[in-house]
Parts: structure tokens; C-alpha cells; sequence
């Protein structure tokens, strides 16, 4: 055993299987080079800053006023971006690589461009107001007149009718409307009119007033202007422009699209520069002053690789701004756990946030992310083996992986962004897919003699239509997954059920017992001799005494070929463990192997619950009457820090609550082992359903249409097998695996070492937060 464990303390250390060691530092940086040693620091992007001001509302802080300078050029920057937009302009995509200038330059430029840019909307919008005026009394002339020509003769008719039978009644002045009294002869008042331009969506509302106020006493012309006005606000086009201002018009135009491709030229480094500034400032609000008031003073996390690196920064901060005093670095002992950082990269990074989604792992606690890579899209690929479908997935997650650095640039919908942050991992499901696919001999559910013939053939002649009876085995088993002739046969079903839900017990089996073997590797990591004996040896006696000892019997039964029934072998080993087991035995001494798992599970449940809780007693006592001076680690009672780091000091000792606490994850343990177990079968369901979902649609689509001698209808089943295909198989069931198969490493796999409790590494960078603002 000792000679095991320095084998395994002798193994070089994986980049990904552990987080970075990660080491507290203080930095004591004078004034004068503050912004310098931060800015270098950011490019570096290796040091997370602690807020020591975290006390303090944002106005409080040191550095206020030159946030909110940067908060107001960044609205002039977006003022000057939607005024582009508004242009219809494009601003440059690419930076102009120029020398940076200073802040306070910047500000002026920016004050100075605003100003000129205001002014130009001012003036553009006097001209175009005053350009509509005119326009408009030239459009009221135009038909005010015509409606006066027009309407003459007609009045006259009106005027003569209205006086020879209207007006020669007695009570015409009684019951006249107020029109017919202004038009009778001896009053010669005569009609008042009025005319102007009018929104053409507001007519209607504006005839109906009239009607009312004037109690239907008035005549109402209208009619299309047909020129179409430029509102200063809304910018819509103008189909004609008056001859007197088309001109300063068309200049003042020009002259404002040049200042804004003039600014748009150099936007994207303006806005970047500003993004940095404003970025610096905030974490100089983080840092707090000496005593001297000529220091600032911080505190931050960074891995134990950069310290060198950061130096070497801090080094070219103190000469560029050519301070007199270095900046001082230094380590400091940690109370807290440190954050967890993991380096990833391209092809890592969707794995490790899969993890992460459920929790960032405890600093330096097994990463699952390791063994994630293959056993996600493995068990994927289980669920969905299809090596037609695994193609089409191939070819999507191809293209994707061909056009990475294109797509890196563009800016993608949340979908997209999905699938192309995620190509890697569709990558492998798609590979394993086909993998498992060819096991299981399905190409859009028809199997196919890749591999040889089959190892099967009829009897006689009556088998040969029906598939159903009358096989037998004439030669060697199909080399390499499921005969082609098992397709159609009346035991097609029970064989892929028996063969596909023996499998899933298998994979749960062993992917639980890597979860429980890695708690082994972070108990030793961690010097917890506690957990090694009183949670690891139980866990493993338990679950392979009886999970373990079921996916001996699955393998032992398939290269014997027995007809043992295995569902009556693990109900009677509880019911009735002495019984002799007849025709279910599959080797010799099988019956008291069984008893003495059976007495080994009962022993590990124990086992796992009382002698953790009152050791810890003991120890807890003996330390505090003065027998034992080292400090107790366990993961339930000690944070596990630097050898270098402060201690804590703890709460005094709760022998309730650690028994509880016990008692709670022996119990969680042993109902999960059976719930767990249980819960892999859906890696049979959903592959039994996948199949069958892919049967339906190729036997009962494609074959019949294909059945009759029409090109139309063989064109619509095809279409329908093809729609079928894409967005239920290839989309559906693809979401669908693909959440089971998160359960799997989330719930049964994770929850057997992995804490999770832990919080992300977060480094003060420009480039981070350069991806966050795109």
C-alpha cells in the first residue's frame, strides 16, 4: 500500500487535472506610477485585484471623477456611433494603429468633435425646417388654387338653385343652416376659406374635428401633395428639394458625412482606449492608501507561474514612468481558499465550462473536465448511435471548425454563438456517434454487411420473406457489432433490449466507480487520511458488492451464453441468500461469494457512518487539552490552504452537527448507489427510442412513398423523410441526449467527489474585457 502511494505521489502533475496553485500577493506602488502598473497589469491579464474598499459606495472612492470622465466620453463615443448609424455610414472595422494619446487630449478631441457635430445637426435642421416651409407654401398655392378654379361654375349653379327654392320660403331663416344664410344674396359676406399642408395620416382625424366644430357647416377639399417632405427628426427621404436651398443643402450633408467618417476612422481605438481607461480607474478604486498618502496599496490573487511575469511588469511600470521608488511585491499568507484557474484552450474551454455550469470546483479538487472530454460525448453517442445521423453532425461540426476564425470575429445570435463555442464538443459526439452507430449496424436504421456476412442463414425456404423463424448459426460470429440479420427477426426487440440495458448497467458501474476512485486521488491530495478509510474502502465494498458483482455476472453470462436470469439471481441473493440457485448459477461457488457480499454491504454501511464523527471527536479533544499540536485537515473540518498560509481559527466543535452531516451523505450514498444505477438505463431508452423514431420514418415515409409509381408523391416522401430527419433526429433527439447525458456527469458521476463550491479565477484584463463588451 505505501509503496502504491508514493507511486502515485510520484506521478507528474496534470495541467488540467488540477487547478493552479495560486499565491496572495500586496503591492505597494506609488502614485506616480499607479496607472502605468495597472495598465501593464491588465495587458498581463494574471492578477485578480481584491476590493479593499469594498466598504465604500463608488463615490467614495479615490478615483471618482476620473470614472466619470471616462462615463461621459463613452456617451459622446456612442453619440458619435448612432449618429454613423443614422448616416448609414460604416465605421472602421479594423483599429488605426496609431501612438496613443492622453487621456485628457482625448477628452478635448472628443468635447471638440460634439460640439461641431451638434452644431452641424443644429444647422442642417434650421435649413431643413426652413426648406419645408417654403416647400409647403408652394404645395398651398399649387392646390389651394385648383381647388378655387375648379369649384367656381359649381358654386354659381349652387347659388341660383339655393334662390329660386330656397329662399323664397317665409321660414327659410328659421330653418336655413348657417351656410345657406352666409351664401343668401342679400348677404354678401361671402365664404371664408383657409388651406395649408397636413400630415396625409392625420387628415381624417382633422376632417372629423372640423365637422364638429363647425356642426357640419363646411366644405372640406384634399389631395395629395404628392412630393414627399423630409421631417429634420425622423430623416426621410425627400423626392424634391427647392432650387433656393438645395444647395447648402447638399453641402452641409457632405461636409457632416466627412466629419463622421473622419470620426468613425478612428472610433473603434477611441472606444478602446476609453473601455481601458475607464477599466483602470475602476480597479485603482479597488486599492487603498498609505499612511503616507504616497502609496497605494493592494492586495490580489495570481497564480505561482506569473509571479515572475508580474514583476517583470511592475519593473517596466517603475522606469517608463520614471519613478524614483520601485513598486514593492511581495506574498502574504491567505485566510481564505484561493480562486481555481485552469488553463484551457480552444478545444478544452466548452468541456471545462460544461463543469463549471454546475459548479467551479474547489481549489485544487480533481477537475472532472479531464475525464469529461471522452465520457460526454461518449455516453452521448450512445444514446443517439446512428452512423448516418453521427455524419451529419460530422459535416456541421466541420464546417464550423473550418470557418472558426471568420466566425471569431462576427458577431453571432445567441443560437449560433452556442453551436460555434460548442464545436469541439460536437466534434466528438459526432465521431463517437459513428462509433457507436457501426456497433450498433445503423445507417438511418437499415443495417448493412460492412463488416463480412452475416453469421446466420435460413433453415429452409420458408424463412427467407418473413425474417422470423427458421435462422441458424453456420459460421463465426459478425466481426464487429450487431449481426445485420438480427434486422426484421421476431427477437430483434428482446436482443437490442437485453443488450443495450446490460451495457448501460456496465458503463453506470464503471463511471461511478471512476468518481468514487477520484475521491480516493483528492483525499490523498489533500492528506485526509479520514476519508481514505472511512469514506473510499466503504464506498467501493458497497457499490461492487452489489452494482460491481451484477456487471460481473452481465459479462460472465455473455461469454458463457448462459440462460441464467440475472433479475432472479439479485432478488433472491436479498430474499433468500442460502437458497441453492438451480439453473441460475453461472460458476462454481457463486452462492456463499454471494453471502459474503451481501454481509460486506451490510458491514460498509456502518463503516461509513459512525467512526468518521467520533474520531473527529477525539481529535478535536486532544488538541485542545494540549496532547496533539498539529492541525486536523478534513474537508469537513479544516480549509485546505498553502503549507505557507495562515491557519483559521475554528468554531468550537459541533459533535451533532458533523453526526448528522455524516449520517446525511451515508444515507444519500447508499440510496444513490441503487437510484444511480437505475438512472443509466436511460442510455437504453433513449437509444431504443432514437432507433425506433429512425425506423418509423424510414419504413413508413420513404419506403411508402417509394412504393408507388409516382414521381410527385415518391418527391413529398422523400421531402418528409428529410424533414423528419433534420429537425427531429438530427435536432431534437440531439438536445435530447445531449441534456441526458449532462444529468449523467452532473448528478451520478460528479456527486461522488466533486464539491464544486468554489469560485472562479477572474484576472484584471483588457482582453477580458474586451470579449465582454462584444
Amino acid at each position: 500500500m505505501e509503496r502504491m502511494e508514493r507511486f502515485i505521489d510520484n506521478l507528474p502533475p496534470m495541467n488540467l487535472m488540477r487547478s493552479e496553485k495560486m499565491t496572495l500577493v500586496q503591492l505597494i506602488i506609488p502614485v506616480e506610477s499607479a496607472h502605468r502598473a495597472v495598465s501593464y497589469l491588465g495587458e498581463l491579464g494574471l492578477l485578480q485585484f481584491r476590493d479593499l474598499n469594498a466598504e465604500k459606495s463608488p463615490f467614495q472612492r479615490t478615483f471618482v471623477n476620473q470614472v466619470k470622465r471616462c462615463g461621459e466620453m463613452s456617451r459622446k463615443l456612442r453619440f458619435f456611433k448612432d449618429q454613423i448609424s443614422k448616416a448609414g455610414l460604416l465605421s472602421s472595422v479594423l483599429p488605426v494603429v496609431e501612438p496613443d494619446v492622453e487621456l485628457e487630449e482625448l477628452e478635448i478631441q472628443l468635447a471638440e468633435h460634439e460640439h461641431e457635430l451638434i452644431e452641424m445637426n443644429s444647422n442642417s435642421e434650421k435649413l431643413r425646417q426652413t426648406y419645408n416651409e417654403l416647400l409647403e407654401f408652394k404645395m398651398v398655392l399649387q392646390k389651394a388654387g385648383g381647388f378655387l378654379v375648379s369649384s367656381n361654375n359649381h358654386a354659381v349653379a349652387e347659388e341660383r338653385e339655393l334662390s329660386e327654392n330656397v329662399y323664397s320660403n317665409d321660414d327659410y331663416v328659421e330653418t336655413s343652416s348657417l351656410l345657406e344664410q352666409e351664401m343668401r344674396p342679400a348677404d354678401q359676406s361671402g365664404l371664408r376659406f383657409i388651406s395649408g399642408i397636413i400630415c396625409k395620416s392625420k387628415a381624417l382625424r382633422f376632417e372629423r374635428m372640423l365637422f364638429r366644430a363647425t356642426r357640419g357647416n363646411m366644405l372640406f377639399y384634399q389631395s395629395s401633395a404628392g412630393e414627399e417632405i423630409m421631417d429634420p427628426v425622423s430623416a426621410e427621404m425627400v423626392l424634391s428639394r427647392l432650387s433656393e436651398l438645395e444647395t447648402t443643402l447638399d453641402a452641409g450633408m457632405r461636409h457632416r458625412n466627412k466629419a463622421l467618417t473622419s470620426i468613425g476612422y478612428h472610433l473603434q481605438q477611441w472606444m478602446s482606449m476609453v473601455r481601458r481607461e475607464k477599466a483602470v480607474y475602476d480597479t485603482l478604486n479597488m486599492l487603498n492608501f498609505d499612511v503616507t498618502k504616497k502609496c497605494l496599496v493592494g492586495e490580489g490573487w495570481c497564480p505561482i507561474f506569473a509571479k515572475a511575469q508580474i514583476q517583470e511588469a511592475l519593473q517596466r511600470a517603475t522606469f517608463d514612468s520614471n519613478s524614483q521608488v520601485g513598486i514593492i511585491f511581495h506574498v502574504m499568507d491567505a485566510v481564505e481558499s484561493p480562486p481555481t484557474y485552469f488553463r484551457t484552450n480552444h478545444f478544452t474551454n466548452a468541456y471545462q465550462e460544461i463543469v463549471d455550469a454546475y459548479g467551479v470546483a474547489r481549489y485544487q479538487e480533481a477537475n472532472p473536465a479531464v475525464y469529461t472530454v471522452i465520457t460526454f460525448p461518449f455516453l452521448f453517442a450512445v444514446m443517439f448511435g446512428d452512423w448516418g445521423h453521427g455524419i451529419c453532425l460530422l459535416l456541421g461540426a466541420l464546417v464550423l471548425i473550418a470557418r472558426e476564425s471568420r466566425l471569431n470575429t462576427q458577431k453571432l445570435g445567441s443560437f449560433m454563438e452556442m453551436l460555434f463555442g460548442g464545436r469541439y464538443v460536437l466534434l466528438l459526439m459526432s465521431l463517437f456517434s459513428v462509433y457507436c452507430g457501426l456497433i450498433y449496424n445503423e445507417f438511418f436504421s437499415v443495417p448493412f454487411h460492412i463488416f463480412g456476412g452475416s453469421a446466420y442463414k435460413c433453415r429452409d425456404a420458408t424463412c427467407s420473406d418473413a425474417h422470423s423463424a427458421g435462422l441458424i448459426k453456420f459460421r463465426d460470429p459478425y466481426p464487429f457489432g450487431v449481426d445485420p440479420s438480427w434486422r426484421g427477426s421476431r427477437s430483434e426487440l428482446p436482443f437490442l433490449n437485453s443488450l443495450k440495458m446490460k451495457m448501460s448497467i456496465l458503463l453506470g458501474v464503471a463511471q461511478m466507480n471512476l468518481g468514487i476512485l477520484l475521491s480516493y486521488f483528492n483525499a490523498r491530495f489533500f492528506h485526509n487520511s479520514l476519508d481514505v478509510r472511512y469514506q473510499f474502502v466503504p464506498q467501493m465494498i458497497f457499490l461492487n458488492s452489489l452494482f460491481g458483482y451484477l456487471s460481473l455476472l452481465i459479462i460472465i453470462k455473455w461469454c458463457t451464453g448462459s440462460q441464467a436470469d440475472l433479475y432472479h439471481v439479485m432478488i433472491y441473493m436479498f430474499l433468500s441468500p442460502t437458497d441453492d440457485l438451480g439453473d441460475n448459477e453461472l460458476f462454481w461457488g457463486q452462492r456463499p461469494l454471494q453471502i459474503v457480499l451481501l454481509l460486506l454491504a451490510l458491514v460498509a454501511v456502518p463503516w461509513m457512518l459512525f467512526p468518521k464523527p467520533f474520531i473527529l471527536k477525539k481529535l478535536h479533544s486532544e488538541r485542545f487539552q494540549g496532547r496533539t499540536y498539529g492541525m486536523l485537515g478534513t474537508s469537513e473540518f479544516d480549509l485546505d490552504v498553502e503549507p505557507d498560509s495562515a491557519r483559521l481559527h475554528h468554531e468550537e466543535f459541533n459533535f451533532s452537527e458533523v453526526f448528522v452531516h455524516q449520517m446525511i451523505h451515508s444515507i444519500e450514498f447508499v440510496l444513490g448507489a441503487v437510484s444511480n444505477t437505475a438512472s443509466y438505463l436511460r442510455l437504453w431508452a433513449l437509444s431504443l427510442a432514437h432507433s425506433e423514431l429512425s425506423t418509423v420514418f424510414y419504413e413508413k415515409v420513404l419506403l411508402l412513398a417509394w412504393g408507388y409509381d409516382n414521381i410527385v408523391i415518391r418527391l413529398v416522401g422523400l421531402a418528409v423523410f428529410a424533414f423528419a430527419t433534420a429537425f427531429i433526429l438530427l435536432m431534437m433527439e440531439t438536445l435530447s441526449a445531449f441534456l441526458h447525458a449532462l444529468r449523467l456527469h452532473w448528478v451520478e458521476f460528479q456527486n461522488k467527489f466533486y464539491h464544486g463550491d468554489g469560485y472562479k479565477f477572474k484576472p484584471f484584463s483588457f482582453a477580458l474585457i474586451a470579449e465582454d463588451d462584444d
